[in-house]
């Protein structure tokens, strides 16, 4: 029988492959450099190929070694799988999932969603990371992630989606602007207004210029932001306006700004909510399970919006999705 190698040289390879540092790989995989080199000398070993080619500045994949990183993942996937489907047993929702989420989410819908997930789901931890959507999706892909909350539309290949809800953009702007008296507002009345964005990254700044129908040089290119908060700063100085998704209304504290919030008029934008995994996953109950709480919390935070910040006459709750995406 030929010898096989371990789970241990497989996470060191593609450590090593994703890291190009032997040093930065073994702090990712918690062992010594030592250890690891040694893991990835015994990996060549069995396999009977070199997979690194080594210098003293740089470690790059050998040809046959390309070819066995991609296997690699796909193992070590199936493995957590295997150690996943024998913890889950007869109680949903147990051990650890790894959660990613996008930043225009995560502050808003989090501390609502997280306490009574816990009440809920006792024996159940999240470990949370916070990045940009495509960061995520490669995470999912790679297998350091289990499970993402990011905002649709956004192409994410064969992966198995839960719509959890809609969340209308609504128009951010000084109270003091000639349309913060209006009701509602129209995308014809955006044009030649200076639009503020978040930064190239950012899967809202995409859903901004889609739903508006805005071209990227009618906005503010040079004044990005990092984040929403900062955007709302932006704003409240006078620097421009922009989209501000309805869910981070109670969160931003608009008034306090001078900033109002204004809702569209129909159609109105809206970008879609959803929990996306590994399609075959051996948690697909859990994960459907987690997304049916967080569509509970997101369908509540709809109902109160209004009441929590008062920002605006033409303020209402977003509308919910019941489908799963195939």
């Amino acid at each position: 029988m030929k010898p096989l190698p371990t789970l241990r040289q497989l996470r060191y390879l593609v450590a090593v492959a994703e890291r190009k540092h032997f040093g930065h790989a073994a702090e990712d995989c918690l062992v010594t450099q030592s250890t690891l080199s040694a893991g990835i000398r015994e990996l060549e070993t069995v396999l009977g190929v070199e997979v690194f080619a080594r210098s003293k500045r740089h470690v790059e994949l050998t040809p046959i070694g390309e070819r066995l990183v991609e296997p690699a993942r796909t193992i070590l996937a199936a493995a957590e799988d295997f150690v996943d489907l024998a913890a889950i047993g007869a109680k949903p929702l147990t051990g650890l999932i790894r959660l990613g989420v996008i930043p225009t989410v995560a502050p808003y819908l989090l501390p609502r969603a997280l306490p009574p997930l816990r009440t809920l789901y006792p024996d159940l931890r999240v470990y949370l990371r916070e990045e940009q959507t495509g960061v995520l999706i490669d995470g999912l892909w790679r297998g350091r992630l289990d499970a993402a909350l990011i905002a649709l539309p956004y192409e994410t290949g064969p992966l198995q989606a839960a719509l959890l809800g809609n969340d209308r953009l609504l128009l951010a702007c000084r109270a003091d602007h000639p349309l913060a008296s209006r009701p509602t507002v129209d995308r014809d009345d955006l044009r030649g207004q200076p639009l503020l964005l978040l930064e190239d990254g950012h899967c809202l700044r995409e859903h901004v210029l889609t739903a508006c129908r805005v071209a990227p040089g009618h906005a503010k290119e040079d004044l990005q932001a990092t984040s929403l908060g900062t955007l709302m700063q932006m704003v409240a100085n006078g620097l421009g306006m922009t989209l501000l998704p309805e869910m981070a209304v109670p969160y931003e504290r608009l008034r306090a700004s001078g900033i109002v919030a204004i809702a569209f008029g129909s159609p109105q934008p809206t970008r879609q909510i959803a929990l996306v995994w590994r399609r075959r996953s051996a948690r697909d109950t859990d994960f459907r399970l987690l997304a049916d709480a967080l569509k509970s919390t997101l369908a509540s935070a709809d109902d109160g919006a209004a009441a929590a910040d008062e920002t605006s006459d033409g303020h209402a709750a977003g509308s919910g999705i019941d489908d799963d995406r195939d």
